[in-house]
């Protein structure tokens, strides 16, 4: 395999030359650092444009640069051959480029229709013209959206697929999907991608971001690898395999989660029996029951939404459940607060890191007082102690390789698998007798990635108990030694990672499949 394709060969269908964006010695600066130098590449019209690469390897700042979000200080981007400056969203939007964000920004209060006309109000109107003109676009595309549909009520792929119809009803013909199957269970993958290849077939561009190699190789025409901020390579998919893009991305072989060899006691740890947790209308939680022990990783396989966020809160004390109980190694902490129950031995690292997990405008070294505020190093009778917190601050950067210019820099200056690598040795450092691991993976490249399951494994073989969330459906198989369903509050089947598939996980989830227990 070529270490540069300047001119790679073209997809089938689409001749060279015939590019939709052209990107070309892209730099950009901040003080103190080089998020992108000299990135150069092209994207077919009409085809799926991968772009792969390390947290912090300058991907978001080169996406944020082609949406308007930021400029560049040096180089030039070309839209359909044509020279271009974009200043905001809007200036990409008028040429075109429309960009869909892992998080999605849909008001659930709104229906569909409402939610795609919000802030486009003067294309089509509000009312008959606008439905009819999405209904079109629905069609044409393949996405099969009610536009009178409330957003509430749809699940996470339908979700996904109104904010592609929102650029598509803005005119955008190159669409930029950032990490699209995040949240997806196989099957929403499955459709994603078969809209991906419709819209193909009608002529649209996507760049396609992510870290799953795997899901990069089978959907893109072209993959660009960006390492350190420059471009490394772009390469044919049929090229190469999962092991050489991720040795071009970090320039190592990377590890599979695997658990090796079981290191489950008999010793519970964390137990859950009968936990109902009340909603409106309808029960959050239904006589839930769960048992983790020592040396165990007890993983939660789910469709977002279905009360694994809930479970969480009931766990960790930010919500009492209106029946049940809640023991931590046989001493019953219903009830209880977060912090006794954080200062008991219950570590966490949360769902969302930007909201439930850090100050990101505070500097390395106080976020790593978060939670723990009240124990050491952070706090000696009583009384903060900011020389201790940088201390150990310093070593966490040390042993769990954060990659930052100093501790004393903001922590949202870092890449998102910097912060996570970060919480999760906050965490670690306090010797937690069960961790509660709400996806802790999620959105942090290859190498963190590799990092969290190593750091994951080494805790369980030392008798750490962790109930882990997640939607990454390998990572479940891989380090989970039990995996329960959870559907609609409800705990619906257990499986065994050793035989259990990921379709099979994928059915029981969304309800199509049996029960395993």
């Amino acid at each position: 395999m070529s270490t540069t394709h300047p001119d790679p060969p073209s997809p089938a269908g689409s001749p060279i030359g015939d590019l939709a964006v052209e990107v070309e010695g892209i730099t950009k600066r901040f003080p103190g650092v080089i998020a992108n130098q000299d990135v150069t590449f092209g994207v077919a019209k009409g085809t799926v444009h991968a772009i792969v690469g390390e947290n912090g390897a300058g991907k978001s700042t080169l996406m944020k640069m082609l949406y308007g979000v930021q400029r560049p200080d040096e180089g030039t981007i070309r839209v359909g051959g044509e020279q271009v400056s974009l200043h905001s969203p809007a200036d990409a939007i008028k040429h075109g480029i429309g960009m869909v964000f892992q998080h999605f920004m849909l008001a659930d209060n709104l229906t569909v229709a409402e939610n795609v006309v919000l802030g486009a109000e003067k294309l089509h109107g509000i009312g008959a013209a606008a439905r009819a003109e999405i209904s079109r676009i629905s069609d044409d595309y393949g996405l099969d959206i009610d536009p009178t549909a409330l957003v509430a009520d749809l699940g996470v792929g339908a979700r996904q697929r109104v904010e592609i119809l929102k650029v598509l009803y803005r005119g955008a013909r190159t669409i930029i999907l950032d990490e699209p199957t995040a949240v997806l269970v196989p099957q929403e993958v499955d459709e994603l991608f078969g809209n991906l290849r419709e819209l193909k077939r009608e002529g649209i561009t996507v760049l396609f971001i992510s870290h799953k190699l795997d899901e990069v190789l089978s959907v893109a025409d072209r993959v660009t690898v960006i390492r350190r901020g420059t471009t490394v390579d772009t390469v044919l998919p049929q090229e190469v395999t999962a092991r050489q893009l991720a040795e071009l991305m970090v320039g190592a072989e990377l590890p599979t989660p695997e658990t090796e060899e079981s290191t489950v006691t008999d010793r519970v740890v964390l137990a859950a029996s009968g936990v109902t947790l009340a909603g409106d209308g309808r029960n959050l939680l239904e006589d839930v029951t769960l048992r983790i022990r020592a040396g165990e990783v007890l993983g939660i396989a789910g469709v977002e939404g279905n009360g694994q966020a809930e479970l969480v809160e009931v766990l960790m004390g930010m919500r009492e459940p209106v029946a049940g109980t809640i023991e931590l190694e046989g001493t019953a902490i219903s009830g209880w607060d977060v912090r006794r129950i954080r200062e008991a031995g219950v570590g966490y690292i949360p769902e969302d890191r930007h909201r439930q997990g850090l100050l990101l405008d505070a500097p390395l070294w106080e976020n790593r007082m978060l939670g723990h505020q009240t124990q050491a190093p952070a706090s000696r009778r009583g009384i903060l102690t900011g020389g201790a917190s940088r201390t150990d601050t310093e070593r966490i950067v040390r042993e769990y390789d954060v990659r930052t210019p100093s501790i004393h820099v903001t922590v949202g200056s870092l890449s998102g698998g910097n912060q996570q690598k970060l919480i999760v040795g906050r965490e670690m450092s306090h010797a937690p007798k069960v961790l509660v691991a709400s996806h802790p993976t999620r959105g942090v490249d290859v190498g963190a990635q590799a990092a969290i399951w190593d750091l994951i494994r080494e805790a369980r073989r030392e008798g750490l108990a962790v109930l882990l969330i997640s939607a990454d459906l390998e990572e479940l198989i891989g380090l989970s030694d039990t995996i329960q369903v959870i559907l609609r509050g409800r705990l619906t089947g257990e499986f065994d990672p050793d035989v259990v598939t990921s379709q099979e996980l994928g059915s029981a989830m969304t309800g199509a499949g049996k029960d395993a227990s």
